[in-house]
């Protein structure tokens, strides 16, 4: 979630009261707001998703509810030392969280473990280990239009009587001192993104979360008018009408054998009523497409974890697979493939299996990995019901993205437009009148000349690092890993050097590249990766004959409120995945919204982004899609492209020979060994097509009027990439609930009883 102070003053319309009254009381606004601790309580673009479209929801007026489990200990602090990624507890709540309001009259029991009894009244769960669940609720307002929905967060507390009620013979302290074990399920979060790392502790995480939640929904449910009865039990029918609920990923996944084991044992449903109403009820968003990403739990964990939810899950796939083969007999392959089981060693429940089985719509997160789920990961299940596949691109929240964190270009556009663009950000299209407006190409420049002149403040309070601001500000930030090819960057940054080396008094468009970005802890080539940009930037920023004119950082702590500075200060945004890996992307379009040029291939997002500003105004290079089958299909070998280009041989012989670690020779041995004999992203594929596109990106920039005219182009074109479309599309066609441009009144004004005027609608 990042910051939340000056995010409630934008929405609440108040920032430039509380920047008076704050400076009228000898304070500085900014000071204040940088103490305030990130909520870091996500991994990447999966996270901070979830948090802009919180902000889209509200701001639709949307009765929208973001369900999740509050981390003591968010994603860790990276330190950098000696050029290695180190990672330190995030004490995110050690001065208290000023936003959240603990819940306890909703606190409520989670169940683990145990066994099922099944008797004449029906099946039970029992003898299970209780965790209470107590809710926070953060406020989440909307944007000018007095509504705020909640975000609930919950945490894992101990049962008094922990450990205490059974048959304990006496030892009271180490009773107490084991609550801490139930506590521990909502301790720390997990720091892997696109990463399956198969721990009870994690299974535990996604269990609580779901099983609290649904509680929690269904309370709301039996308490409002709808959830009416027929004298002894809840009439559900109207269920999937009144509440909606997106799987952001298949981390709650549970949420479905969950749901079945209400209906089914508590509220004593028959199977098909209860499975039909649970299908209605869910919808699944799939956000990766990488095999080591995919959740797939071990059945002998879940049997002991969770019992009765395996028996539920296996007769879920007992009734699916009955089908298939009722559509397709005597093909067991197809069984095979499309069973929520996976055979063969260890037992495997495939989450993302049980999702789409159990949803009513299944969505991409871009147009072009929409399409690879339903041909590609998930064929045989969009081959049977292809209407349930669907494609919602992902967007950004333009008043995080644009007027908090870049407040000079945001009134630049209003000055030309009018405000009504933060609610309706489509209309930056007006912006295309502008394009060769000279005082306008001037004033987006100064802009962004500005907030570069502050960044480079910035890093060097922080880093003690010198940069020049006139030089192009290359950025390449976000989750380290290989499919996002921060080694390529790298290389390109190594064959800048040699070419500045082999002829100091040539041209050279001088760059400071920022690289940023946390890496998993136990992701070994992800580390590597960083210290080999540390080693880079140790060499390049030491060499007097290359001066000024190339410069490398490594940003340490890449996180919410260093995307909110460095974002607006980027004059190349770097989005170089090998296609068909990146399933959107968001920074991407951050960069572009404000101001940034983009290099990147056609993968993700930026598929859309080229054909939103015309492909002329971005730089796209290298294979697309199709090219990554077709070398899949003959073999890559990187040997080949090794020997074919003389400024790759020279890099690479670098890395190999020490140039970058004296000290250490070998050091980036097993990168260099992974490059050539198991490198699954295509690096030196890719090579040669990128550094002729940094060419051409360096020929621009020397032209600063026609870079500030493809600048404008790209903001312009940008208006697709807002949240409150992409919300607007999950609400129309997922949710079935319409928007609101209802601007509700203010607490202090009398509302004339306009509560059962609201039109009924879902909560999602």
């Amino acid at each position: 979630m990042g910051r939340t102070l000056q995010n409630t003053m934008i929405n609440l319309g108040l920032q430039n009261a509380c920047d008076e009254a704050i400076y009228q009381l000898g304070l500085d606004m900014e000071e204040l707001e940088e103490i305030e601790e990130d909520a870091g309580l996500g991994n990447g673009g999966l996270g901070r998703l979830a948090a802009c479209f919180l902000d889209s929801m509200a701001t639709l007026g949307l009765a929208a509810y973001g369900y999740g489990i509050r981390y003591e200990y968010g994603i860790f602090n990276q330190k950098i030392r000696d050029g290695w990624q180190v990672e330190e507890a995030d004490d995110w709540l050690r001065h208290g969280n000023p936003w959240e309001k603990a819940r306890p009259e909703y606190m409520l029991p989670v169940h683990f473990y145990g066994r099922v009894e099944h008797t004449a009244a029906g099946t039970k769960w029992v003898d299970t280990q209780v965790v209470l669940a107590l809710p926070y609720d953060t406020p989440v307002p909307g944007y000018m239009n007095n509504t705020v929905n909640t975000m609930r967060l919950w945490s894992a507390r101990a049962p008094n009587d922990f450990n205490l009620r059974d048959f304990n013979v006496g030892d009271y302290i180490q009773a107490v001192l084991d609550r801490n074990l139930a506590e521990n399920i909502s301790r720390v979060l997990y720091p892997n993104d696109n990463f399956f790392e198969g721990k009870e502790l994690r299974l535990k995480q996604e269990y609580f979360v779901v099983a609290a939640t649904l509680q929690d929904i269904i309370r709301r449910f039996k308490a409002s008018k709808f959830g009416s009865t027929d004298g002894v039990r809840t009439v559900f029918d109207s269920f999937p009408d009144q509440v909606a609920i997106q799987l952001n990923d298949t981390h709650p996944a549970m949420a479905i054998p969950e749901l079945m084991r209400i209906f089914v044992d508590i509220e004593k449903l028959p199977w098909n009523k209860a499975w039909d109403i649970t299908k209605r009820t869910f919808a699944y968003t799939n956000h990766t497409v990488l095999p080591e990403a995919l959740e797939r739990w071990p059945v002998d964990l879940v049997e002991k974890l969770l019992p009765r939810h395996l028996q539920i899950i296996y007769e879920i796939n007992q009734r699916h697979l009955d089908h298939i083969a009722s559509l397709f007999p005597d093909d067991v392959d197809r069984l095979r493939r499309m069973s929520l089981i996976e055979e063969g060693g260890t037992k495997r429940i495939n989450m993302a299996h049980l999702c789409i089985v159990g949803s009513h719509a299944v969505n991409g997160v871009a147009k072009i990995h929409s399409e690879i789920v339903k041909t590609q990961v998930f064929e045989d299940f969009a081959v049977l019901e292809p209407e349930k596949f669907q494609n919602k691109t992902n967007g950004i929240t333009p008043r995080r993205w644009l007027l908090l964190c870049n407040p000079g270009l945001a009134e630049l556009i209003a000055e030309k437009i009018g405000e009504d663009y933060v609610r309706d950000l489509s209309q930056l299209t007006k912006l295309h009148e502008f394009v060769d407006d000279d005082l306008f190409i001037r004033e987006v420049a100064k802009v962004k000349q500005e907030n570069k002149v502050k960044f480079a403040l910035y890093l060097e309070k922080e880093y003690n690092v010198k940069i020049n601001p006139s030089s192009m500000f290359d950025v390449h930030v976000k989750r380290i890993h290989e499919y996002k090819r921060q080694l390529m960057n790298c290389l390109h940054v190594i064959t800048m050097y040699n070419r500045i080396r082999k002829d100091p008094a040539k041209l050279f468009v001088p760059r400071t590249v920022i690289i940023g970005g946390k890496a998993a802890p136990g992701y070994h080539m992800a580390k590597m990766i960083i210290k080999l940009i540390n080693a880079v930037a140790q060499v390049v920023n030491n060499d007097t004959v290359v001066g000024s004119k190339l410069k490398v950082i490594f940003l340490e702590n890449y996180r919410v409120s260093l995307a909110e500075k460095v974002i607006p200060a980027t004059d190349l945004s770097e989005q170089i995945s090998t296609a068909g890996t990146e399933a959107s992307g968001t920074g991407n379009m951050k960069f572009m919204l404000n101001g940034a040029l983009t290099i990147g291939t056609m993968d993700g997002a930026n598929v859309e982004m080229a054909e939103e500003a015309g492909e002329e105004n971005l730089f796209i290079f290298g294979m697309r899609v199709e090219d990554v089958t077709e070398l899949d299909r003959e073999g890559y070998n990187a040997q080949e492209y090794y020997d074919r280009l003389p400024e790759l041989k020279q890099a690479i012989d670098q890395i190999k020979s020490g140039f970058f670690s004296p000290n250490e020779p070998d050091l980036f041995k097993d990168v260099v060994n992974m490059l050539f004999h198991h490198d699954r992203f295509k690096v030196f594929a890719d090579y040669e097509a990128y550094v002729k596109c940094q060419e051409k990106v360096s020929e621009l920039y020397l032209n600063s009027k026609a870079w500030t005219k493809m600048v404008i182009r790209n903001i312009a074109a940008a208006g697709k990439f807002s949240s409150d479309r992409t919300i607007k599309e999950y609400a129309r066609d997922i949710w079935h609930v319409e928007p609101s441009d209802l601007k509700i009144p203010p607490p202090n004004e009398p509302r004339d009883a306009v509560e059962d005027k609201t039109p009924n609608g879902t909560a999602a």
